[in-house]
């Protein structure tokens, strides 16, 4: 089997292709990716130990993309995934996210290869994730009760970004409805550990460990910088593990949508990410406050389980203590961390 996997020199998707080259057996790894992103040179270098081949290509580019070796199954994790660049940079991640993906289905079609599409949590209502917690309640720790499954609304606004990967996710429908085609969506909640280079709006959990780590000041942004937002985090080896299994049961599981994320286990606020990277790095630094947020920001956000469960029984082995010590360790090996973060 012959897998592509776009995005390949990013985070998730180097992690994913060197996964799946140790241990898929019989199966050659491809990347693609344009290297444009800060840390993919990086990661190029950590594919090539690996043998794994990076073809040097923008996706928005139709006539490359379809120039392509011929493949039997594209792993799709290119996206610009910052949810403040939909309003900086709106035509990149329109071209990025959608263009992208749509010549990425083209180029399945002809190769007659399957897909695994890595959407995200963000397509669901911005307003309707908001109303799960009272405004009220942002003033102390919010209770982690709620959790949010595949059939939560996605009608109302979610951000550009989430947008276009909703666009794709329905693109992916129309285009292989009635084609002899499978295809899996994955919306991932958010996805975290080693050799992942943090930013605020994106990949905030190895920023928080960096920051204390080096030293340096982070800030409590958006409902009254009181820290008491919460996330569920997923470590990158439950990603590559779940898509593993995902790929062995292809012929049995297919043209399904999953939510995938920590869970209620691995849900956690800013404010106890801040007490357990203290603990962990031995390091107190000034956190400043901001009440003001952007607009598609939320307060909460913790995703259901249930449906990857009950089809792969599947559920992931490590727990947020795990996944910072995890970045804690790599950021101690890793020597350029201060040009990154």
């Amino acid at each position: 089997m012959k897998i592509l996997i776009t995005g390949g020199s990013g985070f998730v998707g180097s992690n994913i292709a060197i996964y799946l080259k140790k241990n898929l057996k019989g199966a050659k790894i491809y990347s693609l990716d344009n290297l444009s992103r800060k840390g993919s040179i990086i990661n190029k270098k950590r594919l090539s130990s690996y043998n794994i081949k990076n073809f040097r290509v923008n996706i928005e580019n139709f006539k490359n993309v379809i120039s392509l070796p011929k493949f039997n199954l594209v792993i799709d994790c290119c996206a610009e995934p910052a949810i403040e660049a939909s309003e900086k940079s709106p035509d990149k991640v329109f071209r990025t996210n959608l263009v992208g993906t749509y010549n990425i289905l083209k180029k399945c079609i002809k190769d007659k290869s399957n897909i695994i599409f890595l959407s995200s949590s963000r397509v669901y209502s911005i307003e309707k994730l908001k109303k799960l917690i009272n405004k009220n309640n942002l003033n102390r720790p919010i209770k982690i009760q709620k959790v949010i499954n595949e059939k939560f609304e996605t009608f109302s606004a979610s951000s550009l970004y989430g947008f276009t990967k909703l666009a794709s996710e329905k693109l992916i429908q129309e285009i292989f409805f009635k084609k002899d085609l499978k295809y899996i969506i994955n919306r991932f909640g958010v996805i975290a550990g080693p050799w992942q280079f943090g930013k605020q709006d994106q990949g905030f959990i190895p920023l928080w460990v960096a920051k204390h780590y080096l030293k340096k000041k982070l800030f409590y942004i958006g409902f009254g910088g009181k820290g008491h937002q919460i996330r569920d985090v997923l470590h990158i080896k439950d990603v590559c593990e779940i898509l593993a299994l995902q790929i062995k049961k292809f012929k049995k599981i297919n043209n399904e949508i999953f939510n995938i994320g920590g869970g209620k286990i691995n849900a956690i606020s800013l404010l106890d990410l801040t007490s357990k990277c203290e603990k962990l790095t031995k390091n107190k630094i000034i956190i400043k406050k901001i009440s003001k947020t952007s607009k598609f920001d939320i307060p909460y956000y913790v995703s259901d389980n249930k449906k990857i469960i009950k089809f792969y029984k599947w559920k992931p082995s490590k727990n947020i203590d795990d996944i910072l010590e995890d970045i804690y360790i790599w950021l101690n090996k890793f020597k350029n961390v201060r040009n990154f973060f």
